[in-house]
């Protein structure tokens, strides 16, 4: 499948770093950079302490950047290096070609036709939501600010009376926002793959029993 090396190639990114062929990992970084917006604090790190950080950890790690700066901190040797994906990039685009793997299995053992319209935009508006969210959230305070309606979570901290106090502030793994984009991400992958394959193998094989038609018609 043409899409699963587009999806994975940020994950060699930071293993192209540790090993200090670092042409190869910035253009990594680079390329992608037009597709995400890499957001350290939205990231996963490889071959660090940690798989995420928070945004005050980052900012210790780099104190000599700006706040517009950070986008572009890849890492270093003590926290480990960013994946050029963020994480719900990582969760949609790196899944989206795995679940079309797994829809390739399944067909070969049953007819697996592509969802419904409305279940297909059921699943996708999840991610809608948290993303749309995140986004108004980023242009009223900023990318690089801790405050927002979606960095505090300060609403579900309320709806739950606050039970929860490790899961509502900030980005990193097993906060409220890592798992929704985890979850979303994966949701609207799972969608993704299940309408559009069965749809593309639908118009192929439409175009082949046009093709024997027209062969048969001709001879």
């Amino acid at each position: 499948m043409v899409m699963l090396p587009f999806a994975l190639l940020p994950l060699a990114a930071p293993v192209a770093m540790h090993w200090g062929w670092d042409g190869i990992g910035e253009g990594i970084y680079r390329f992608y950079a037009f597709f995400c917006h890499q957001l350290p604090q939205r990231s996963w790190f490889f071959f660090g302490t940690k798989l995420t950080y928070t945004l005050s950890e980052i900012q210790q790690a780099a104190p000599t950047l700006s706040p517009e700066e950070l986008r572009r901190f890849i890492g270093n040797e003590t926290v480990g290096w960013k994946v050029a994906w963020s994480d719900r990039m990582i969760a949609f685009y790196t899944m989206t070609p795995v679940f079309g793997l797994m829809y390739t299995g399944l067909r070969r053992r049953i007819t697996v036709r592509p969802l419904s319209l409305q279940t297909f935009l059921l699943a996708l508006l999840p991610l809608a939501i948290d993303g749309s969210t995140h986004a108004l959230n980023d242009a009223l305070f900023g990318p690089y600010s801790m405050e927002g309606f979606r960095n505090t979570n300060a609403w579900l901290a309320a709806f739950t009376l606050n039970r929860f106090p490790e899961l509502y502030a900030g980005d990193h793994l097993g906060t409220f926002n890592w798992w929704a984009r985890l979850l979303t991400g994966l949701l609207a992958a799972w969608a993704v793959a299940f309408t559009l394959f069965p749809m593309l193998d639908y118009f192929r094989m439409c175009g082949q029993v046009a093709h024997e038609t027209q062969s048969e018609v001709t001879q």
